[in-house]
């Protein structure tokens, strides 16, 4: 991960460090994009990470 910004448990905060990353300390329930890396703290991040994830395939999704 060197070189990205990506979110993580908080107590793997120094690990994300350690491998050249920036850690992103976001809301629990947040999630963040860095080029194709869709990364959040904790599960209740799901519904943020899959919208971003989404975004990163180029999917979009419509109500007819």
């Amino acid at each position: 991960i060197a070189g990205k910004t990506c979110s993580a448990y908080p107590a793997c905060a120094p690990e994300v460090t350690q491998a050249g990353g920036k850690y992103a300390d976001i809301a629990i329930d947040g999630a963040v994009t860095d080029g194709n890396l869709v990364t959040a703290p904790a599960w209740p991040a799901h519904p943020q990470w899959m919208a971003q994830f989404l975004t990163v395939l180029g999917t979009r999704i419509t109500h007819d």
